[in-house]
């Protein structure tokens, strides 16, 4: 069942049932106000047909002398009647005249057999059945003066005619307002709900095709435009995460891709070898040496390979680090000296603004750094001299690689980190890595809680930049508080 639906039958119920309950009210009310003033009437005239009746028994008849009307106050037809205490009439007749005269003398109340009168403090009011033309009358029940029982009865055909013309009123008034609040909840509700019906639309539009899509409306001024809003934000979350799920299956394709062939490299030369050494077992010592010496260099490289892959896939996977207090100045200058016995033609130089410790896994941070100057050489032209700055910078320790080559080429410094990428596709994993160096760095660094970046060198050239967050007390033995030290090597 639809909203729309299940809203107009809660409604529009209860807006009959409260039209009933306000025609039932004013019907009740009716009736009691021309009641209680007929009763009124009939309290304020009984004592003068009380003694009409009693002078009638004389012989003078109701009316009274002359026949003329006991009281004009009391509505046409009022009936009087005077009664002993054992039933037997003493007399009665029609008292109230109106324009045309008296009714017909058939015409009269049906009064029980048993009547119980009141008093003038306590008056008694019944509703009997009439004969003749009058179906029901009013009747008031006294005690009369002289002990008999007096019996004054108004009919009530006018207020039976008053409160039936009502009833067909609020019937008639009651089915058209109905009608057309039926018609006007169905056109302020479907108004309502078709933003909802919209949204639905698109979200089924949206969820078959192209999650870019918004739903509206989508504000604060609603219900509606608040579920549109939070719609949005959850359409926008999706869409981040299935574009992210997309390029993550993107990276693993082409890290799997990579993977394979730079693992497939050292397997070929390996099996070729191999393969050379069995079909060939008379060969030359010096050729057997040679083909050994090629095995156990490809091994090693695809043991290199695997070592890194494994050290990325326990990053990712969060695995903690070792931790205790690092000396980055120390990392610095062993990196330099190990730059400067890889390439001894280098100007390699550091400089350290302050002695800095951090608290920290040492070897991975030794292994960070040195894939870094291992990038600057490999990467760099022969004697391209290569800078490496310690400083604080804040609550971060910041430590620069600075080269002075070719820089990075355009369209590959958002690529740098990504794993098995090459700025030169065309160098070979023996002159320049697998690619993973980078990548590892960057995992390293961002899992002491810091970020390694890349921009470019003033007169050319790349400089990476370390960022990782300082102890909030360093320890006492970097430095005494207050001394700015330099330490310059080359």
């Amino acid at each position: 069942m639809s909203l729309q639906l299940r809203l107009l039958i809660t409604l529009v119920p209860l807006f009959i049932a409260g039209l009933v309950a306000a025609d039932v009210g004013t019907h009740a009310a009716l009736q009691s106000y021309l009641l209680s003033r007929l009763d009124d009437q009939l309290l304020s005239g009984h004592p003068a047909v009380e003694e009409a009746l009693e002078r009638g028994s004389a012989g003078g008849g109701p009316g009274g002398p002359g026949g003329q009307p006991v009281s004009t106050s009391l509505p046409t037809g009022t009936y009087g009647e005077l009664l002993t205490t054992d039933g037997a009439v003493v007399n009665s007749g029609v008292v109230g005249f109106g324009p045309q005269g008296a009714p017909s003398s058939t015409t009269h109340p049906v009064l029980p057999s048993s009547l119980h009168p009141g008093t003038a403090e306590s008056p008694v009011y019944i509703t009997v059945n009439g004969t003749g033309t009058v179906n029901r009358y009013r009747a008031y029940v006294e005690t009369a003066s002289n002990g008999d029982i007096l019996v004054l009865a108004a009919p009530l055909d006018d207020i039976d005619s008053i409160l039936a013309r009502l009833t067909y009123l609020e019937i008639g008034v009651t089915g058209g307002v109905t009608l057309i609040v039926v018609l006007a909840s169905w056109l302020v509700v479907r108004k309502g709900l078709r933003p909802l019906e919209r949204m639905g639309r698109t979200a089924r539009s949206i969820v078959a095709s192209d999650l870019s899509k918004r739903v509206t409306p989508a504000n604060e001024k609603t219900e509606v435009g608040r579920l549109g809003l939070a719609l949005n934000t959850m359409l926008a979350q999706l869409e981040a995460a299935f574009a992210e799920r997309a390029a993550n299956e993107q990276r693993l394709r082409h890290f799997v891709s990579d993977a394979s062939h730079e693992l497939r490299t050292p397997l070929t030369s390996m099996r070729g070898y191999a393969e050379l050494l069995r079909h060939n077992p008379d060969m030359d010592r010096e050729d057997i040496v040679l083909a050994m010496r090629r095995l156990e260099d490809e091994s090693k490289r695809m043991g290199i390979l695997v070592d890194d892959l494994l050290l990325l896939a326990r990053l990712d996977q969060g695995r903690p680090l070792d931790h205790g207090p690092v000396d980055l100045e120390a990392l610095v200058v062993d990196a330099c000296a190990d730059a400067r016995a890889v390439a001894p033609g280098r100007t390699i130089s550091s400089r350290v603004s302050a002695p800095l410790v951090l608290d920290g896994d040492e070897l991975r941070l030794r292994q960070a750094l040195a894939n870094l100057m291992r990038n600057a050489v490999v990467h760099t032209p022969v004697g391209t001299p290569i800078d490496v700055e310690l400083h604080a910078d804040g609550v971060h320790a910041v430590l620069e690689v600075i080269d002075h080559g070719s820089g990075i080429p355009a369209g590959h410094a958002d690529r740098i980190f990504e794993r098995f990428h090459r700025a030169n596709p065309e160098r070979s994993g023996d002159q320049g890595g697998s690619g993973l160096g980078l990548s590892i760095a960057a995992a390293i660094v961002a899992a002491h809680g810091g970020r390694l970046t890349v921009g470019e060198t003033p007169g050319g050239g790349a400089t990476f930049r370390v960022e990782l967050p300082l102890p909030a007390a360093p320890p006492a033995a970097t430095s005494r508080a207050g001394d700015s030290v330099e330490v310059r090597r080359s």
